[in-house]
């Protein structure tokens, strides 16, 4: 196996255990950091956005454009990006509301006392959480993978901004499962293995799109890994650091990753 393609695998297993860091975080703080996870999230946003349209839409519009020319490159470079977002809006349509992935959990759940009739509802939304978390987190490792694939830098950044939005998830997961159960052991281990559909996700790419890439497909799959990226901030991302905390920082959080994002691939250009 290609160096290349195990540095990809590594980042991406690297984002999904981040899964699994949300539930220490739960099990190991009484207070929820509601500032720091409004930051983060917003800092991931931003890391997301600045990268996909400045960086990951113009290197598949160049790849495509290189393949099939100009005009006919540019158009299947705006079919891509918008079909990764109608492919994760999809996801998230067929997603039950109730065990939604991105609904705000905070730890000091875990110190109020459930009444025996909340035992049973609690555990299956901890297992429907985590199999929802599972399921979005399938193509987020696609599109981990392939921006490593095509650029490790680009990748480092990517696998850092997923893993950030990826712990207030392990909460989501162990937060009910632990308050249902009392086994932190059962929580951390379900909030662990939702994690692995990104090194999963990223498996499957490897093994049935790389052998067939070609320039076509690469831009075409590139583009939507930008829709993808957009989507989950705007869908997901920044409306959760709202619910963490009402005031600015979240915003601050957006700029500051853009900026970061911004002053990296400067320097690396």
């Amino acid at each position: 196996m290609d160096s290349t393609v195990v540095y990809a695998l590594l980042l991406t297993l690297f984002a999904g255990l981040a899964t699994g860091l949300g539930s220490l975080v739960a099990f190991f703080t009484k207070r929820t950091n509601t500032k720091f996870l409004s930051f983060a999230l917003g800092f991931s946003a931003g890391v997301m956005i600045y990268v996909s349209l400045v960086e990951i839409f113009f290197k598949a519009k160049d790849s495509l454009v290189v393949a099939v020319g100009d005009t006919k490159g540019y158009a299947l470079t705006v079919v891509g990006f918008f079909g990764g977002m109608i492919l994760i809006a999809c996801i998230d349509r067929l997603l039950p509301n109730s065990e939604n992935p991105h609904e705000v959990k905070r730890v000091e759940v875990l110190q109020q006392e459930p009444t025996a009739a909340q035992f049973t509802k609690l555990k299956k939304m901890g297992v429907f959480t985590a199999l929802a978390i599972g399921i979005h987190n399938f193509p987020e490792g696609i599109a981990t993978f392939m921006s490593a694939i095509e650029d490790p830098q680009l990748g480092i950044a990517i696998a850092i901004a997923v893993a950030i939005h990826n712990i207030p998830e392990g909460i989501a997961v162990a937060v009910p499962m632990y308050y249902a159960t009392g086994d932190r052991k059962k929580a951390f281990k379900l909030s662990f293995l939702s994690g692995l559909a990104e090194p999963i996700g990223a498996l499957t790419a490897y093994l049935l799109l790389m052998p067939f890439l070609t320039d076509t497909m690469f831009g075409i799959i590139f583009a939507g890994v930008a829709g993808i990226m957009v989507f989950i901030s705007l869908d997901e991302l920044l409306p959760a650091a709202r619910e963490y905390d009402e005031t600015h920082t979240s915003m601050y959080g957006v700029v500051l990753g853009m900026a970061v994002m911004a002053v990296s691939l400067l320097l690396l250009a």
